[in-house]
């Protein structure tokens, strides 16, 4: 078990990985403490047997440079190969602008596959490569010195047992046609606005039973202040102050110091310095905001006048597709979506690229009344009624 703390090291493993058709990553972080998360270790592999062809790299080593591995993952000849990337392909993109091209996510694929709604690794590692995994390192500090052996053990299955992950599941996709529609779904991966956190729109995350506009105008200041000061102190936005907090300082608009004081939610910390002022000053800027600037939640779907017996029939439609086609049934509509399509809206995503192959062409013509559901044994059957 090789553990790489020099940056040439580094640009020897991604040479020879370079010469291969794919190499699995993974990464170990932590974000307790921070806003952005900490690196503390990438795990890489190129085909090979057990160990063999794998390795740990710690970026938190003096002088590590992970620019050789931004290389590989700039270099299309090799696919890089992840188990549900998006926390993984956040760092990247944040700390060096770069994603990883061409792209494998087998979360995804798997759920392509058959395997059920957002599968975990554990599950295809007992399934595909029929092995257990040793969890007990799951929860640790992995910015701590030295990592321990079971640590390292831990780390590295989280990319060997990939290896054969990816084969079988890269195979089953060839089999039936289906790597198209793992390439569709990983476009929202690699493209940058996904990973865009505006502080503008924090707000929209707040929970709030309140559709005041003016009421609104505060919580978002409030958020777009916490999101800011969380972004430039490398803070948790919950360590600045709570979404509970923060409705309760949009319902009181405190005005003073000695307002906030009488907060039951607020943090300590919060009553203080600069996040004292920063909240005083977005109540002002909230209360202070026109009319015509208030924010405004958007009601569309709430107004849908939705068809309750084509909502149903278009669930018992997507059961049976998905059934058929072996696919997670909400990896192509949800609930709310079949409510929207049912109640006349067509920009919903199952009525477009592989989903509508698979599902949303049916839909659509059950929606005209071109065709009707029968039952046969167990099966539901698609009827053409021209």
């Amino acid at each position: 078990m090789k553990t790489l703390t020099t940056t040439q090291d580094l640009a020897d493993f991604c040479s020879a990985a370079a010469q291969h058709p794919y190499v699995t990553v993974d990464t170990e972080f932590l974000r307790e403490r921070t806003y952005y998360s900490k690196l503390c270790l990438v795990q890489l592999a190129y085909p090979g047997e057990g160990d063999e062809n794998a390795v740990l790299v710690d970026p938190l080593a003096e002088g590590m440079s992970l620019e050789p591995l931004h290389e590989l993952f700039r270099n299309t000849d090799v696919v890089k190969v992840f188990h549900a990337a998006r926390q993984d392909l956040e760092i990247f993109w944040i700390d060096a602008q770069v994603f990883p091209e061409p792209l494998f996510d087998t979360q995804v694929a798997a759920m392509v596959c058959g395997f059920g709604e957002q599968v975990g690794y554990e599950t295809l590692v007992r399934k595909i490569c029929k092995q257990g995994l040793d969890k007990t390192s799951r929860f640790t500090d992995w910015s701590r010195r030295p990592l321990s052996k079971a640590q390292q053990t831990y780390a590295l299955a989280d990319v060997t047992h990939l290896r054969k992950i990816y084969e079988y599941l890269a195979a089953e996709l060839e089999k039936s046609g289906r790597s198209r529609w793992v390439t569709e779904e990983l476009t929202i991966l690699t493209s940058p606005a996904t990973y865009d956190i505006r502080p503008e729109d924090a707000w929209k995350r707040v929970k709030t039973r309140t559709t005041s506009g003016k009421f609104l105008a505060v919580v978002r200041e409030l958020a777009q202040f916490r999101e800011e000061y969380a972004q430039a102190n490398n803070v948790p936005r919950n360590r600045v102050f709570k979404d509970d907090a923060l409705v309760e300082l949009a319902s009181t608009k405190p005005r003073s110091g000695s307002d906030l004081g009488n907060s039951r939610l607020l943090l300590r910390e919060a009553r203080k310095g600069a996040i004292s002022e920063g909240i005083l000053a977005a109540v002002k800027r909230g209360v202070d905001c026109p009319p015509e600037n208030h924010p405004k939640i958007d009601k569309s779907r709430d107004k849908l006048q939705v068809n309750p017996a084509l909502a149903d029939l278009l669930r018992v439609l997507l059961k049976s597709k998905t059934e058929s086609a072996g696919v997670a049934a909400k990896l192509i509509a949800p609930s709310s979506d079949l409510d929207a399509i049912a109640a006349g809206m067509r920009d919903v995503p199952a009525l477009s690229g592989w989903r509508y192959e698979v599902f949303g062409e049916d839909a659509m013509r059950l929606c005209e009344g071109e065709i009707a559901l029968t039952a046969k044994g167990q099966a539901v059957k698609v009827v053409s009624l021209n």
